[in-house]
């Protein structure tokens, strides 16, 4: 197809407005990655829709998790201005029926705000304005305390990930056999009989000992599967302040096999520290295999990480392609070799949540807690739980089983 220098322009000018819609929805896309896609249109050629967007995905996506932006970013830029119809003349998607409302697509949010601030052009005004940013002010953070992670716009992620590295976890501690020295308790013959002899055994000064305490440790099982990746990347977030905090934080990923991120983690810079999780991680954003995860995971490091009567959250929606025996099995295992086993799982958000699915039901009689983890909120009342101090102790596993 061959392009007049004025559509040429046209086709140009658009694909800079759209990188800079990808770079406000979080997509890093720079000034040289802008004149690649230019040239690869020009060279390559547009004969339809599939051409330009594989063209511009080929350039412009360089990590899965940035292929749920660029897709929505390009439906909404291309199509709702007809810039495609205009450009190559051909017909326009068909509009999906009517009929019940779709749900909000992950990332959904943040590309249609990007797009919307693209989409203003800087003009002069005559009067000048006074504006206020009351985003971030009380009745702000409110909102975004009770805000879903996946319908976070970038500005609001960037606030959410910083929320979550600054909160501490002073969980609940947990008695020993081992005894240690202490002002009251039980007599310690042995330092009572010590402290007398220095005193020429005129004076008896009793010591006293008690069963020493530790925080238990605590190790995160966290899926990042397609449903999965805009929790679990701000959850690492939380994990990695964690992991700095203290020694005894291990964290696992896992979407068709496990991978332990524990000392990716341990980076002190958190987008370092992210990077290279996903780096270290094969099948990010791609299918869920929690039975063979969790198999992997009993097999090769229970005994590694799970001494010291640890806490365990497993951080998963429970949609599994595995059978249902092999997940029990594999559940119960992991319930029996841990102190506490927390369930974490973001479709709580929903009122009508009900628990039909088989690995839901098969997962449920397994653990101690059951909890949402879609907010910030969500995460709060996790922290308070966790250190004693909390709001209830999650939902009841029985409850959705009889629901």
């Amino acid at each position: 197809m061959t392009a007049s220098p004025d559509l040429r322009s046209r086709i140009t000018d658009n694909i800079v407005y759209f990188a800079r819609t990808l770079r406000k929805a979080g997509v890093p896309v720079g000034p040289a990655s802008v004149v690649d896609a230019v040239n690869a249109v020009e060279v390559s050629g547009i004969e339809n829709r599939d051409d330009l967007y594989w063209t511009l995905h080929a350039v412009f996506v360089r990590k899965r998790e940035h292929r749920v932006l660029f897709d929505e970013a390009f439906r909404i830029y291309w199509q709702s201005r007809g810039l495609i119809e205009k450009m190559l003349a051909i017909l326009s998607p068909v509009a999906p029926p009517r009929g019940q409302p779709e749900k909000p697509k992950a990332g959904q949010t943040r590309v249609s705000q990007a797009f919307q601030a693209a989409k203003e052009r800087v003009v002069e005004k005559s009067v000048p304005e006074v504006e206020v940013d009351a985003k971030f002010t009380v009745s702000g953070k409110e909102l975004l305390q009770k805000k879903d992670f996946a319908q976070m716009t970038a500005e609001e992620v960037t606030e959410a990930k910083r929320v979550l590295h600054a909160m501490s976890l002073p969980m609940d501690k947990i008695r020993l056999r081992r005894l240690t020295p202490s002002g009251k308790g039980r007599i310690d013959p042995r330092r009572t009989l010590r402290a007398s002899m220095r005193a020429g055994g005129d004076i008896i000064d009793l010591k006293f000992r008690r069963p020493a305490e530790k925080r238990p440790p605590l190790v995160a099982i966290c899926d990042i599967s397609g449903s999965m990746s805009q929790y679990s990347r701000l959850l690492l977030h939380f994990l990695h302040g964690l992991t700095a905090e203290r020694r005894d934080v291990h964290t696992f990923l896992f979407g068709t096999r496990l991978t332990n991120v524990t000392r990716q983690l341990r980076m002190k810079d958190p987008d370092e520290a992210l990077e290279a999780c996903s780096d270290g991680v094969e099948d990010w954003s791609g299918g869920t295999r929690i039975a063979s995860a969790l198999h992997d995971f009993n097999r090769h490091w229970s005994r590694r990480v799970l001494g010291g009567k640890p806490t365990v959250l497993l951080i998963t929606d429970g949609l599994e392609r595995d059978t249902d025996e092999d997940l029990e099995r594999e559940m119960d295992r992991l319930h029996r070799s841990c102190r506490r086993l927390i369930w974490l799982n973001p479709l709580l958000r929903f009122d009508g949540f009900e628990a039909k699915a088989k690995g839901i039901r098969a997962m449920l009689p397994h653990v101690d807690e059951f909890r949402a983890v879609h907010s910030l909120d969500a995460v709060a009342d996790l922290v308070e739980a966790l250190s004693g101090t909390g709001r209830g102790h999650g939902s009841d596993p029985r409850h959705w089983l009889q629901a």
